[in-house]
């Protein structure tokens, strides 16, 4: 294998070609940050974040990969992963994502001390996470906390504390993995049955559009009491409203539970983040 065939690879194994996962890892990262920051977070550390969930979105793929290697090979959509047909081997995938932890690791040493310290369990909760599809029932809520504690990270690294309000927005992101990742689900449902891995959409059964309409109501909830808690107006809760018509538009998709339709609303989730992110910070840019 040549050198750019070798980084098409890893390219793939990362998912940097399927930024879809990097987003929704970024938006409540970036909540955090403009509520922590007070609408006016220094763009350096921005910018460290930022990074940052790149560099550990895509270990969390190469981990993920790795643990599932002996089974997305059965999976239609999974069975050409680099991993799973076998171009990268296992040993090489382990490397590869040793390297993008340090990597992460040295890119936050600038912060404080709590930042730092909030880092170990934050790749704790990234490498374990693909291991809890053989033992959860729901893996989607510890996927919430993995994906969302760049959100006392952001809190640590103004603050210097992590405040009520930073683990109700953690809580916040729990509700809105479990919605979007039943979505996604829904759409290896069959896959997932033959060969016994725990999902949300299993686990819901036939209530999981019920369930994931619900999740999605306590997450605009638990957001907006944030929120209106941290001073947050008209503007942020025009975002909450724009982002509770697209969760509407979810369930027109999901309702009949069609596969590609239910992969379609995963995808769209990317722009519930963006309107509430909008909200949140035009509201302070207007105070």
């Amino acid at each position: 294998m040549s050198l750019s065939q070798r980084l098409s690879e890893y390219e793939k194994l990362m998912r940097l070609d399927k930024p879809i996962g990097i987003l929704l890892l970024m938006w409540p990262t970036l909540w955090a940050l403009w509520v922590a920051g007070a609408g006016r977070p220094a763009l350096g550390v921005v910018a460290i974040f930022v990074v940052g969930t790149v560099l550990m979105r895509s270990a969390g793929c190469v981990i993920n990969d790795y643990a599932d290697k002996d089974f997305d090979g059965h999976v239609e959509r999974t069975r050409n992963r680099p991993l799973a047909a076998r171009r990268i081997s296992p040993k090489e995938a382990l490397w590869l994502a040793a390297g993008l932890a340090v990597l992460s690791f040295v890119l936050i040493l600038p912060l404080n001390g709590l930042t730092i310290a909030m880092s170990v369990p934050a790749l704790f909760l990234a490498g374990s996470y693909p291991f809890t599809k053989r033992f959860f029932a729901i893996p989607q809520a510890y996927l919430g906390i993995a994906f969302g504690f760049g959100i006392p990270m952001a809190f640590a690294a103004f603050q210097n504390d992590i405040p009520l309000e930073a683990w109700m927005m953690l809580l916040a992101n729990v509700f809105w993995a479990v919605a979007y990742d039943t979505e996604y689900a829904m759409v290896d449902r069959p896959d997932d049955l033959k060969i016994g891995i725990k999902t949300s959409a299993i686990t819901f059964g036939r209530f999981e559009v019920a369930a994931v309409m619900a999740c999605y109501a306590a997450t605009l909830l638990i957001l907006g009491w944030v929120g209106l808690t941290t001073g947050g107006g008209a503007i942020f809760l025009a975002g909450l409203a724009v982002a509770a018509g697209i969760i509407a538009y979810h369930y027109t998709l999901i309702r009949e539970r069609d596969r590609p339709k239910c992969f379609k609303a995963f995808l769209h989730n990317n722009w519930v983040g963006a309107a509430i992110f909008a909200g949140w910070a035009l509201d302070y840019w207007m105070r």
